[in-house]
């Protein structure tokens, strides 16, 4: 019986340090972890994901298709991981709204594959060239039952190339879509990177006798063998038992099978979740941020500790499953959260769910990045 297992395996690229932006390092981190299957429709502005990866993927003999729009795009990934490969697509704004039925569809599957949604100041159409955060409760809730996905949010383009890496590794391990939430002013920064001479990769258990869609674990993630491993594989959006078969009369099945989906998840949040805090330590008041936003919330930090304000910063870098087993003791302990976010806010909203102290939200929705001017008066203004 085969059984998950991680190889560390050498850079594609030679180790050093690039000048990179956010999207080219995206792309990279991908490359190395050995995504072999790209799918993707142009969109503003995610495109020089697309971009690098159809100039390079071709030089290393690996698969790039350009797809007539989105909702190709997600099916191509589905049917790409099933087969074997190490898939994923990028996309923003409308493009991965067009997405959801497909990320609906493996979910339920199992499939593991990488969505990088380079996220647009929304909705619809909205402003294509500047920054947003609004698909944050799209990522978790646009899909419809009750289902459960991985989301990165980087705040730095050395991250954005980490966190591919990492995205394809949870997806493995999980079999999970996982979409790495990056945002226009992190996918267009440029920064100095370090690229290492080894990269983790998550190999899942293709072993062929179990059954692929369910364990004795209620909490458990089944083996994935692809098709032409040798297994006999049915794979199917509507409710199907441990080996794939259809069983959509019976409410048991169903039950077993929606609730094991969720608890892989949730009962692994703690050993998913990456959190970092500055500051916290005698904080009376804490910022909760991620993404690009984060840099700012940081320096707001610093300048407020100058002034001899106790303000301490909490950066969420997993989204989804929310991190609420580190936000709950911090909630306890200190005497208000301020959630500064480029949306109007989603994530204070989740954060209002697991404490008991004051929330409040900085909310900026115009397609410019938060200065941290804005969150230090924020701050100051409430006393």
């Amino acid at each position: 019986m085969e059984q998950e297992r991680v190889e560390q395996v050498k850079s594609i690229l030679a180790p050093g340090d690039y000048y990179l932006s956010g999207n080219e390092a995206a792309a990279e981190g991908a490359i190395a972890c050995g995504c072999d299957f790209y799918a993707g429709y142009p969109i503003t502005p995610s495109s020089e994901i697309m971009e690098r990866m159809a100039q390079r993927l071709p030089e290393l003999g690996r698969r790039f298709v350009q797809m007539e729009d989105e909702i190709g795009s997600i099916c191509a990934l589905i049917g790409a991981s099933w087969a074997g490969a190490r898939a994923m697509t990028a996309t923003s704004g409308p493009g991965f709204s067009l997405m959801m039925e497909g990320l609906g569809y493996a979910v339920f599957t199992e499939t593991p594959l990488v969505v990088m949604d380079i996220q647009r100041a929304g909705p619809c159409t909205g402003q294509a060239t500047r920054v947003g955060a609004g698909d944050i409760m799209q990522a978790k809730w646009g899909m419809h039952g009750d289902v459960q996905i991985i989301a990165l949010s980087p705040w730095s383009v050395q991250e954005m190339y980490q966190f591919a890496i990492e995205s394809f590794n949870l997806a493995e391990r999980y079999r999970v879509p996982v979409v790495l939430l990056g945002e226009e002013a992190v996918g267009h920064l440029r920064e100095r990177i370090r690229i290492p001479e080894e990269i983790p990769v998550v190999r899942r258990d293709r072993s062929k006798n179990s059954p692929p869609f369910g364990t004795q674990d209620p909490a458990g993630i089944p083996p994935m063998p692809a098709f032409g491993d040798g297994a006999c594989l049915l794979v199917t959006g509507s409710t199907h038992d441990p080996w794939g078969i259809r069983r959509t009369e019976d409410p048991e099945v169903h039950r077993r099978l929606v609730e094991r989906i969720n608890r892989k998840i949730l009962d692994h949040r703690e050993e998913i979740c990456k959190t970092e805090q500055y500051l916290t330590e005698d904080a009376q008041e804490i910022l909760i941020a991620y993404g690009f936003t984060a840099r700012s919330a940081l320096y707001a930090v610093k300048r407020l500790r100058q002034k001899g304000r106790k303000v301490g910063l909490l950066r969420l870098q997993t989204l989804w499953p929310f991190p609420e087993h580190v936000v709950r003791p911090l909630g306890q302990r200190v005497e208000r959260i301020l959630v500064p976010e480029m949306n109007l806010g989603q994530v204070m909203g989740e954060v209002r769910k697991v404490v008991q102290c004051t929330v409040e939200g900085y909310h900026q929705v115009n397609g410019e990045i938060i200065h941290p001017q804005a969150i230090v008066d924020a701050v100051e203004r409430r006393g």
